[in-house]
Order: C-alpha cells, then structure tokens, then sequence
C-alpha cells in the first residue's frame, strides 16, 4: 500500500494513497464536523461545513473531497477554520425551523449537535424561512421542508441504492428544494416507504410518521388487551440507542421494558417467522412438485411488495402467498388466540414493534383483516419509537433487568431469529426444506453462501440428488436486476429471497439513525450469534409451532392457514 507522509494540527502521521483529509483526521481522533458526508455514498462537499486549511492553498478546502498529498500540511482548526464553519451554520439557521424543542430529531439532530459543538448561541442572520407544507400523506414517512438543509443524502439513497429517484433537486440556486417530481404528495408518488431516506436525513426532514399516542391511549384503556410482538431485528439494535455497542443482543431487556411500559403480552415476531418458513416451504415443494410458478419470490420484506406491486406488477404470480411474520402474527392474535383467552377481537390491541416504516403502510393494507372490520396489527412502531416511549416512561434501559417473553408465542427458533438479516430467510427455508425432502437430519445449519453484504448472492442446494439453484438479493437497485432477468426468461433460481433495505431488517428504515455498511455488519454478526445461543435453530422443530398446527391450523397449506396466513398481491401501479 502507497502511504503517504502528512502533517494534521502539528501531528505527524503516515496515511494510504487516496484517504480524505476528514478520514485521515478521524485516524488521529480528529473529528471534522460535516453534515452532507456519509461514509456509504458518494462524496457530495456542498454543505461546507467540514472545511479545513491546507499550507499552499488560496481557500480553505472541503475536507471530504480533498485527497490528501505528499507533505501536506494541515489545520482543522484555525480561528479561519472556525469562523467559516461558524458562518456556514448560521446561513443554514437562517433558512431554517428553529423549533428545536418540539422536534421529532431533538438531541439527535447532525445540525444542532454541530451548532451546539462549534459556539452558535445565536445567529447573526434573519431567519428568512418562508413555511411550507409537511407532507403527512403517507402512512409510513413523513416529510418536513422547513426542516431540509439540502444535503442531498436522502436523494443518494433513494437515487442509488434503492434505484427509485422519487427525491430530486427542485428549482435553482437560493430557491432550491429536495422533492417529489412536480411537489407532488409521497402518497401519490411510487415511493415504497423504505423508509431508507430517513435512515440518511441529518435533520428532521424526513422521519417516520409517530404512533407512539396511540399506543398510550390502548395501553391506558382498562377494556383493552394491548398484545405487543417484537421483530429479531430490534434486539440487536435498540440497544445504540442508550449508548450501547452496535450489534448489542438486547432481547431480555427489550422484554422487560415492554412489560414495564405496561404492555398486557410480550410475543416474539420470531414465532411466525418459523410458521413462515414452514408454510413457504411447502408451498415452493409444491411449485417445484407440481410445475407452479418458477422462481418463488419471498413476500415478507413490505417495502419490497410495495416495489414489486407498483414497478412489475406483471411478475406478483412469482410471490409467495405468504403474509409476513407481522401479519401472520397479527391474525393470529386476532383469531386463534383472542378465542383462546376468550376475547373478541374488538377487545384486543395488537402492536408490532419493527425495524421498518413499511410495516406502517403494510398493517393498513385493507386484505390485512380476518374478520374485514379490524385491522390484524393495529399500530406498528419503530425501533427509534419504542426508543422515545421508554424515555418518555423514564424506563432506565441499561439497568433494567432481563425478561422472557410469554407463552404461547414467546418460543421461536434460530431460523426465526436470522429473519433479521440478508439471507436469513432462505437459509431458515433451507434448514427446513432439507430435512423435509431428504428425511435426513442436516449436520451444518449454517449455510454461509447466503450471508454477507454482496448485493446479489448465489448458492446451489443439493437436496439428496435434486440441485436447487437460489439467489439472495437486498436493496431494490439490485432486486431491479433480478426483476429484469425474471422479466427475459433468463433467471435459471428456484427460489429468490428479496429484501427491500440494504443488509435486509438489520437496515431497515425505522432503525436507529445515521446507519451505515459497517453499523449492518455488526448487527447482522449479533443476529448470527443470538442463532447459535438458541437450542432449536430449525422453524419445522419448533414445538409451540407443532402444537399450533396440531391444535388448531391441522397443516401446512390448508384451509385455515390460507385463510389465516396466506393473501394476494395486487396492481398498484401509479
């Protein structure tokens, strides 16, 4: 490696050819303040803020573009330095709602924590913000313009990983804006609701749309049974948000902090993962048995159905009728076990906690009710919600001691809890469609060829003599490729698992702010790991699953799982 010799504030250090001058001050404890930079995307340097001195040159530099050089000398903190910074953040105060209090981001705000770090007590300039309208016509996303700093990180993601351009750049110079075509509403664009351009925002620009009041009010409603099921991604990232380590397994606390916001039961979402894998196994045996549509497609991911049913609608005979583990979960609740304890489902609240703005969009699909009045899952939130609720409660979260959840939906298996991450529900369908077609006990449950953060991933299964060929997919940039190759006859997969957001649920758009490549790959380590803790790791060896099938559903496919836990996807191109 090409290492070049620099100075940084009188400290000599050597760095590889092509670092930035803000990475090279981030290896020396350096931290250079910038609010467009993001480690996972391009380099855009037009917020200015990270600007630095460099010996030789007439202006100061943006330190996120600027390579570093042979002999460089450098200054990340001059009066110069300082007072440019100063002003940069006063202009972007200048144009901006300065409710600082009442914000959805407060104290968690790239803005205000720079403001706050570099001196701004007031700002020299006239607030000139002309107040526009937040878009609340989602059910999932909301977007605030008065909020917007024009960083362009949500355009990044939304243009390039996810390969859907809904935000853009609108006008010119002094006037310009980031969103929708034509200013047109989100409910009325093709956005899917990843929620993805949040995850980005620096500000409180775009964030997801609150339901925390609603979920106070059932839970201070003596006539209601409020149920709550937590997805596997949020046990291993709840926990950043009270300073823990990324990846931090949290699942007894996040337990115990349920029970202690007063929740009636606390059920795993990994429960009907499990009875997920089990219904989708059989029914790709089926297609594979009976000549049905090839490639099968995962349907848990909503953000990714919302894609499919907008952009390639012509394709939905590739899905699997499965509803999602949320779903699934939520007619559960409503039917088999609000009979069980005796309820109507009137009586019973149902919340899921989930890593993922779309859950909001997909728990108000219309198909998504039992009985055709109430809703399966009255109310999702997200990981950074339930966040708010326990401060907001006063809950200590590091000092809270951990829990288990309640029968009967509290057992799940490894296989539900690798739902988290990319490929974690084809290898969970891959522990169980093996031991179903072979009869033979699987000696190695961890099929590695699945896991990682490589956009489109391919694995050939050999199941006793029968060679299934499958592919794995995150971020709907790459599921576009795929959908193309579907599209021409050209994709030789049995079974493809699709996930909408970059490392699958562990990158979701309701997951704690500020989310980066290096962020997935320890949550979805913690996801492996909290796999091998558990003493079944196989869906179809789950016996609270066994007893449900037993008591009640009688079999996979059958005439109550269809009606339970199977749906149909629809047109709805825009």
């Amino acid at each position: 490696m090409n290492m070049l010799n620099i100075k940084i504030n009188n400290k000599e250090i050597k760095v590889a050819k092509g670092t930035s001058i803000l990475n090279a001050a981030k290896e020396v404890g350096i931290n250079i303040p910038n609010l467009c930079y993001h480690p996972d995307q391009e380099v855009k340097a037009n917020c200015r803020v990270c600007v630095v001195e460099v010996h030789g040159a007439k202006t100061l530099q943006a330190s996120c573009a600027t390579e570093v050089k042979e002999g460089m000398v450098i200054r990340t903190n001059t009066q110069k330095v300082r007072q440019a910074r100063k002003v940069v953040i006063e202009l972007l105060l200048a144009n901006h709602d300065m409710d600082c209090t009442s914000c959805k981001k407060n104290n968690q705000c790239g803005l205000q924590e720079i403001a706050a770090n570099i001196g701004v007590r007031e700002s020299r300039f006239e607030n000139v913000l002309e107040k526009q309208e937040i878009d609340t016509s989602s059910p999932a996303i909301e977007r605030d313009p008065n909020k917007c700093i024009r960083c362009g990180r949500c355009i990044q993601m939304c243009t390039e990983v996810q390969g859907l351009a809904i935000l853009d750049y609108v006008g010119r110079g002094g006037l310009v804006d980031i969103k929708p075509a034509f200013g047109m509403y989100l409910n009325n664009t093709a956005c899917v609701a990843c929620g993805q351009c949040s995850v980005v925002c620096p500000v409180a620009a775009i964030t997801e749309k609150e339901d925390i009041e609603q979920v106070w009010e059932a839970i201070n409603n003596p006539n209601k049974t409020v149920i709550v099921q937590t997805a596997p991604a949020v046990r291993v990232s709840l926990g950043e948000e009270f300073g823990m380590e990324p990846g931090k397994i949290v699942t007894g606390k996040l337990v115990a902090s349920l029970r202690a916001l007063g929740f009636d039961k606390i059920f795993d979402t990994d429960f009907t993962a499990d009875l997920t894998i089990i219904e989708e196994g059989h029914e790709l045996l089926k297609r594979l048995n009976e000549g049905g549509t090839l490639p099968m497609l995962t349907s848990c991911s909503p953000g990714w159905i919302n894609f499919i049913e907008q952009y390639y609608p012509n394709l939905l005979p590739h899905l699997s009728s499965c509803k999602s583990p949320q779903q699934m979960f939520g007619a559960l609740v409503k039917g088999y076990y609000a009979e069980k304890i005796g309820k109507s489902p009137e009586d019973i609240f149902s919340v899921s906690i989930m890593p993922c703005t779309a859950k909001k969009f997909e728990a108000k699909r219309e198909e998504m009710s039992i009985d055709g009045k109430n809703f399966d899952v009255d109310v999702v939130l997200t990981t950074r919600e339930l966040a708010k609720m326990l401060r907001q409660a006063g809950v200590d979260f590091n000092m809270i001691e951990e829990e288990k959840y309640d029968a009967p939906f509290g057992l799940s298996s490894g296989a539900g809890v690798i739902f988290g991450a990319t490929g974690g529900v084809m290898e969970a369908a891959l522990r169980t469609v093996y031991e179903v077609v072979t009869g033979k006990t699987l000696e190695n449950l961890d099929f590695k060829a699945v896991r990682g953060l490589e956009g489109i991933k391919e694995a050939k299964i050999d199941l006793d003599g029968t060679i299934v060929k499958v592919a794995i997919v995150h971020s709907l940039s790459k599921a576009k490729k795929i959908m193309e190759l579907i599209k021409e006859g050209k994709a030789d997969y049995s079974f493809i698992e699709i996930m909408c957001c970059p490392g699958g649920c562990i990158g979701g758009g309701g997951q704690p702010f500020g989310g980066t490549d290096e962020l997935r790959i320890k949550r979805i380590n913690a996801i492996y790991e909290a796999d091998k803790e558990l003493p079944i790791r196989k869906s179809h060896e789950n016996p609270a699953v066994n007893k449900l099938y037993k008591e009640f559903l009688i079999e996979p496919l059958g005439e109550k799982s269809h009606h339970l836990l199977h749906t149909k996807y629809v047109d709805r191109k825009k």
